[in-house]
């Protein structure tokens, strides 16, 4: 089953799917500042475009380019500035 997930103002969409071992999401971000809380941890890919990301526990942003991406832990939250549109891919847990 697929799931459509829509966040801020629609300039955040995502479509949620089961992976064969864990549970993900594929997606486009408009341009612009966003704030996402985690309940499990997720890696998060870039696919194309570029994330700036304030991970939590750090004080300086870092950006990560399409093929490149980071880890969330659980029950947090982190920051993004997106300069351009950007795809992504999300797996949880």
């Amino acid at each position: 089953m697929i799931k459509h997930s829509s966040y801020f103002d629609d300039k955040v969409q995502s479509l949620g799917f089961a992976t064969d071992t864990k549970p993900a999401s594929v997606g486009v971000m408009s341009a612009g500042e966003y704030r996402f809380g985690t309940e499990a941890a997720e890696r998060m890919e870039v696919i194309s475009g570029a994330l700036t990301v304030l991970l939590p526990g750090q004080t300086e942003w870092q950006t990560f380019a399409a093929g490149q991406g980071f880890d969330v832990p659980a029950n947090s939250h982190f920051d993004l500035q997106v300069a351009v549109n950007t795809a992504y891919l999300c797996i949880y847990g």
